[in-house]
């Protein structure tokens, strides 16, 4: 257990102890209060109702009859909120000694022996990845990076869909065009490369009935299963997926597992969603097609009816994704998506059809909005959009020129490349996980790859800093002594870093990856202020360099460990 967690678990035990004295039941949650107030607060609001008392009365009468503890040294009412102050030199001495300790694991919470599959990304395999959907990945990855460090055991998954007309367009055109009439790419990436043959059949498509009644029936012959046609579409999206795997090796994303929707056609799976389906007292038939009546679960206007079966016969995409689902809840204990606004109806389609064929995992999603263009909503068919890898090459050319700017004479070439693509990722991936899934994004470059605010180059320089101070006097941190770090700016970045633990967990329980970047700008901001207030190498007193020298080693595995949580890298230059 780490130290702040120690301190939390014995504010819980006082706070039950005179809680029950009192006969008041409550669940208790404690929140952080500004720094000059204490380092736990307790809030009193819920108890009103059964104290028939204001929270202001039931505050003060908590405080007074309160005990301290090994850990709590002072207790104090301020309006409705209980304040508890923590032993300062225990946590700065227990702090430094966890982090020093423990190294690349310090944060990593005890392993629950719970799995959590994670679905994310999940594009259509027709064309490369695009700025808008950018996002989908970035807090994908970031969210399973989270979950292990929360001790689970994580799978991370890409749903293909192998079998909608997107695809069928494309395997459409790779089958049937001539490779002269098809747009060339700038890029010479496999998924750039064939990206033209879907935009053109698409257009055809639209211009032209025969070729339109092609497509449709490849839906048709894969959505019934027929190898032929399923191996057909696989061929033809296999280039671009490949290309979309370099696209996300690039950004340090990994996916554990693809699965084809083809998947659960082949193993009859759909067909036991269908019939169970059918027999719900809320399916309704109509031309031939059924469907189930979602009114009933506060689903109003068009979308009223939920069709999971078409009048040929043949399902549709939501309809395999709830066979998915089943799948992937026999193989988990925690199911999360990562899915774009625009989904929200169907997957609260697809929950409602989950729990009426009484799954045993129903899906927490994250629900992000997209990264905005200028120019308005992006579409791959009509070739009118950004793509990612343009998205990439631009961070790391801009990054190319902050880093010729200040060290042109000291790197080479090489060097100033490498730094570049380092930061220039780390700009990519933190600009976006900054934010708060839901809240929309306009990409700005003077945010991205700031070196003084709230971006990625900040925390980066940071590190690189302390990894600077530290290969003068590493040799020094041996007998280290957190007595002599009295000063505010040091205790202030020491109860900094002992949150980190807590912040990992509330970022794992609330899905909330943006807390982890909030968290690691602060403790950069914070590692500046103590910095300038406090010299570590000029120290004239030894004892006192040598704790802030170990001070500064625990500072650089904070923010190595957090970045790495965002899939950034902490250089040890720049």
């Amino acid at each position: 257990m780490y130290p702040l967690d120690e301190a939390k678990k014995e504010i819980v035990s006082l706070l039950n102890k005179i809680l029950s004295k009192l006969d008041y039941d409550c669940k208790i949650k404690l929140e952080i209060p500004p720094e000059s107030l204490g380092d736990f607060a307790f809030p009193c609001f819920s108890l009103a109702p059964i104290a028939k008392k204001s929270p202001n009365d039931i505050s003060n009468e908590i405080a007074k009859k309160i005990e301290k503890g090994k850990w709590v040294e002072k207790i104090i009412a301020n309006g409705p909120y209980v304040n508890f102050f923590i032993n300062t030199e225990k946590l700065k001495n227990l702090t430094i000694k966890s982090i020093l300790s423990n190294q690349n694991n310090y944060g990593n919470l005890k392993n629950k022996n719970k799995k959590a599959l994670i679905e994310h990304t999940s594009a259509n395999p027709n064309g490369p990845l695009h700025i808008g959907r950018a996002r989908n990945p970035i807090i994908g990855d970031t969210i399973v990076r989270i979950f292990k460090a929360a001790g689970y055991d994580v799978e991370s998954q890409f749903y293909l869909d192998d079998m909608g007309k997107q695809v069928a367009i494309l395997a459409w055109g790779v089958n049937n065009l001539d490779p002269k009439d098809v747009p060339k790419s700038k890029y010479d990436k496999p998924d750039h490369k064939t990206v033209g043959y879907y935009q053109l059949a698409s257009k055809l498509m639209d211009e032209d009935e025969k070729v339109s009644k092609e497509i449709g029936e490849l839906v048709k012959r894969s959505e019934e299963g027929e190898k032929k046609a399923i191996d057909l579409v696989h061929k033809s999206y296999n280039p671009v997926l490949e290309g979309i795997k370099e696209s996300l090796i690039r950004i340090n994303i990994s996916v554990d597992k693809y699965v084809p929707e083809s998947n659960f056609v082949k193993d009859k799976s759909v067909d036991y969603v269908v019939e169970k389906l059918k027999k719900s007292k809320y399916c309704g038939k109509e031309k031939g097609a059924y469907y189930l009546d979602m009114k009933h679960f506060g689903i109003q206007g068009r979308n009223t009816n939920f069709f999971f079966i078409r009048k040929d016969g043949t399902t549709l995409y939501a309809t395999r994704d709830i066979a998915y689902h089943l799948w992937k809840a026999k193989h988990a204990d925690l199911l999360v998506n990562i899915l774009g606004e625009d989904h929200k109806l169907e997957s609260k389609q697809v929950e409602i059809a989950l729990n009426l064929v009484k799954a045993k995992l129903i899906p927490k999603v994250i629900f992000y909005s997209f990264v905005s263009l200028p120019d308005g909503k992006m579409s791959t068919r009509r070739a009118r959009v950004v793509y990612l890898d343009e998205l990439i090459d631009e961070c790391v050319k801009r990054a190319y020129d902050e880093v010729k700017k200040r060290r042109g004479k000291e790197l080479t070439e090489k060097k100033m490349n490498d730094v570049a693509e380092v930061i220039g990722i780390g700009a990519l991936r933190y600009n976006i996980i900054k934010v708060q899934p839901e809240k929309d994004i306009e990409f700005r470059w003077e945010e991205a790859l700031n070196f003084e605010g709230n971006a990625s180059p900040f925390i980066q320089y940071s590190h690189a800093r302390a990894c600077s101070i530290l290969s003068k006097k590493q040799d020094e941190i041996k007998d280290f002594s957190t007595t002599f770090l009295n000063h505010n700016s040091e205790i202030d970045l020491i109860k900094k870093l002992a949150r980190f633990p807590i912040v990992i967990d509330e970022a794992c329980e609330g899905c909330k990856p943006h807390s982890i970047a909030n968290y690691l700008f602060d403790v950069a901001s914070q590692f500046n202020q103590f910095y300038r207030d406090c010299p570590v190498l000029p120290e004239k007193n030894i004892k006192t360099r040598i704790g802030r020298l170990a001070l500064v080693d625990a500072t650089r595995i904070v923010l190595q460990n957090g970045l790495d949580l965002l899939g950034i890298v902490a250089p040890e230059e720049m």
